[in-house]
C-alpha cells in the first residue's frame, strides 16, 4: 500500500534545507515498516487526526494546527497525543505556506515520528488531507500518498439504523452522548472522534469486518455506492 513517497523519485532523498539531524531523523522514519492492515482492530494501532486553519471556521485556508491521538489496541492511549503548532503564537500566522520554516518542519517530521506508519482517522477527511499534503510538501518535499480512514463515509454504514449520511460530527457526538471538551480545537476534536472511532470498531467487528484494511474497504465501497456522498 502506498504510504508517503518522495516528490521526486520515491525514495528519501536529502532535503539539504533542513539540518543533518533533521534529514536523518526523515531518514529514519521512512524506515519504519508499513503496518500489517490486516490484523485485528484490537491488535492494531490508529491515530486520529484533527487540524485547524487559519480561517473563521478553522477548516479554510493555511494549516495552523495540527493535533492527533492514537488508538491502541482499541484503547485511547492519552500518554501518545501530539499537538503542535506552526505558529510561534496562538495568533494567525503572516507567513506564506510555501515559505520554508525551519520550526515549522522539525515539527511535522515530529509528527511524522509520532504517526508512524499508522492508518490515520478522520472525520471528513477533505480539508484535514489536502492541508497537512500541502505543508509537508511546501516544508519537507514528501507527499502524502496514505488513503484515510473517514468516519464520516464509515458511520452512516455501521450504523444504517441511526445514522443519516449527512451527518456532521456533531450528530454522532450528541447520539452516543461524547462531549468535546474544546469542540473545533484539534486535540480535544481529535480524542471525540477516537472515541466514536472506538464504537466504529466495536460494531464493525460485530459485523465481521475485524481489521483497518476492512474499514478501509468499506469506506471505499460507500463511495462507490454514493459518489455523490
Amino acid at each position: 500500500m502506498a504510504w508517503f513517497a518522495n516528490l521526486f523519485s520515491g525514495q528519501p532523498t536529502p532535503d539539504p534545507r533542513l539540518p543533518i539531524e533533521q534529514q536523518q531523523r526523515l531518514r529514519e522514519w521512512w524506515q519504519v515498516p508499513e503496518p500489517n492492515l490486516a490484523l485485528p482492530h484490537h491488535q492494531s494501532r490508529y491515530v486520529v487526526v484533527d487540524v485547524e486553519g487559519s480561517g473563521l471556521e478553522h477548516r479554510s485556508d493555511r494549516l495552523q494546527v495540527i493535533g492527533a491521538l492514537a488508538v491502541t489496541q482499541g484503547t485511547i492511549d492519552f500518554n501518545e497525543a501530539f499537538h503542535f503548532s506552526l505558529n510561534e503564537g496562538d495568533g494567525p500566522s503572516e507567513t506564506n505556506a510555501s515559505t520554508f520554516d525551519l520550526r515549522a518542519a522539525k515539527g511535522l517530521i515530529d509528527f511524522l515520528h509520532f504517526v508512524g506508519k499508522a492508518p490515520l482517522v478522520v472525520y471528513h477527511a477533505m480539508f484535514a488531507a489536502k492541508a497537512i499534503e500541502r505543508t509537508l510538501a511546501s516544508q519537507l518535499r514528501v507527499e502524502v500518498a496514505q488513503p484515510w480512514i473517514d468516519l464520516a463515509w464509515v458511520m452512516p454504514d455501521l450504523f444504517r439504523d441511526v445514522g443519516e449520511s449527512n451527518w456532521r460530527l456533531d450528530s454522532w457526538l450528541d447520539h452516543f452522548g461524547i462531549e468535546s471538551i474544546d469542540r473545533h480545537r484539534a486535540v480535544s476534536d481529535a480524542l471525540a472522534t477516537a472515541q466514536l472511532l472506538q464504537i466504529a470498531m466495536a460494531r464493525a467487528a460485530r459485523n465481521g469486518i475485524l481489521s483497518p484494511e476492512g474499514l478501509l474497504e468499506l469506506e471505499k465501497a460507500r463511495r462507490h455506492m454514493y459518489p455523490d456522498g
